[in-house]
């Protein structure tokens, strides 16, 4: 590794004193040789058009585009071009937390459409303005109905996304809540089960609707049960689906969650993305988060404020609704661009088409020799299917007849190695359907 001290010799060697390391070699002793860097000798600097062009050169090795029919909770939606157009203009691109109002009336706004067009999608009466994302969003919701009943077991449904109820058990595992899961039943929430587990020590129901297995179930029962025990409904929704579903608000649902991901933001290679809460206005002062409110300045003016801050960095550490809670507020700009570029016609006719191009790819695949297409309960835009060979290897072939085949059950479900969930988006064409049809029979045939 002498090639790495060079004219800069003697300032190496006063570094490596400081920190009490006597040579190179030293520094590295903690990693194994075969490991470690072959050399030090990096090449001489290079122009930006140089290194550009050399990148491109690496980047044309990979797979340049591969058909997503891979969902799980993330989906390849189209984003209009006006989204980043608009969300990138200086006002909203270098903003920050609009902690004085008088110099954030942009931002402010902006949240506050975001509040409202959430609330109109969920059919809630408050939202805040977003956090981190979808399983976080869902976390929070555990704590805010914990904070409302003062009571502490959770019920989690079995549908509910093991990537979720992970984050969840991550976030609580030194406090003192007592989590009961039960299974899902045809696809969807076993009701009997949750009959028997539902007690006046409970907190919260945790469901998900279209649940992580694709069913879409109507929750408004469930909600009776658990409004007869004073215990909330907290419920995670795909936000799309709400174009033609039941909304939570409809259901009764105390406090509705989900991931922003579908509204106007790209997947980005997993973020960041945005979590969206909405619930009861009763509840309000429960709520963590930042929520901007609607007011009149001292001429009379319509103006925007910061309503209600609760958390630590606002008041007192023990007084906060949460110590975690954050979010980044130009995702959530941004999906306030995607939503009212859509309008309530554009989202009805999106979820609309999305719901009949999924149908039109289920039918197919089931025509397939050897593959179930699950049917026991009607799905969005994700479905389960059966393979008469383990997933993980469908999907290897799959990518290499270029395709993202979809989510291996197997993954989270010990047990369903032949189970793939596939999800369609709006982007999927019929051609492309019926090619990732005729690529799955090889894969299965081969």
């Amino acid at each position: 590794m002498s090639g790495f001290i060079s004219n800069t010799q003697a300032d190496v060697q006063q570094m490596l004193k400081v920190i009490g390391v006597g040579s190179i070699d030293d520094l590295f002793a903690d990693i194994k040789s075969h490991h470690r860097p072959r050399s030090f000798d990096i090449p001489s600097g290079r122009s930006e058009f140089e290194v550009m062009e050399h990148l491109y050169r690496v980047a044309a090795d990979n797979a340049s585009y591969l058909v997503s029919f891979l969902g799980a909770g993330y989906y390849d939606h189209y984003v209009p071009a006006a989204v980043n157009a608009l969300a990138s203009r200086s006002e909203f691109y270098t903003a920050y937390t609009p902690y004085q109002p008088e110099c954030s009336q942009g931002t402010l706004q902006a949240l506050f459409e975001y509040q409202s067009l959430i609330c109109t999608l969920t059919g809630m009466d408050i939202a805040n303005a977003s956090l981190y994302d979808g399983g976080t969003a869902l976390y929070e919701a555990m704590m805010m109905a914990i904070r409302i009943t003062g009571k502490k077991k959770i019920i989690m449904d079995g549908g509910v996304s093991p990537i979720y109820r992970k984050i969840i058990r991550s976030y609580t595992s030194n406090l003192d809540i007592e989590f009961q899961e039960t299974p899902v039943a045809h696809g969807r929430s076993d009701r009997s089960q949750i009959m028997k587990i539902l007690d006046d020590r409970t907190a919260a129901v945790i469901l998900q609707n279209p649940n992580f297995f694709g069913a879409i179930d109507d929750h408004e029962d469930i909600v009776g049960l658990a409004h007869a025990k004073k215990a909330l409904v907290i419920e995670s929704v795909y936000p799309i689906s709400l174009g033609l579903l039941k909304t939570p608000g409809e259901m009764g649902v105390d406090i509705a969650t989900g991931e922003g991901q579908s509204l106007g933001l790209p997947l980005n290679f997993g973020g960041p993305y945005l979590g969206f809460m909405a619930s009861r206005k009763e509840y309000v002062r429960k709520m963590p988060g930042r929520i901007v409110g609607e007011t009149v300045d001292t001429q009379g003016r319509r103006c925007f404020v910061n309503t209600l801050q609760v958390r630590e960095q606002h008041i007192r550490r023990e007084k906060a609704n949460s110590n975690i809670c954050t979010n980044v507020a130009l995702c959530a700009i941004q999906s306030a661009i995607y939503m009212s570029l859509l309008g309530p016609k554009g989202l009805k006719d999106l979820a609309s088409l999305i719901f009949n191009k999924a149908e039109f790819a289920r039918q197919e695949l089931a025509r397939i020799a050897g593959v179930e297409v699950k049917r026991s309960s009607p799905t969005f835009n994700e479905f389960t299917v059966y393979l008469p060979r383990p997933a993980t290897d469908i999907i290897t072939k799959m990518a290499k007849k270029g395709f993202i085949a979809g989510f291996p059950l197997v993954r989270y479900y010990p047990g369903m190695d032949h189970y793939l969930l596939i999800a369609v988006t709006e982007k999927r064409t019929k051609e492309e359907i019926l090619a990732f049809k005729s690529a799955l029979e090889e894969a299965i045939c081969s």
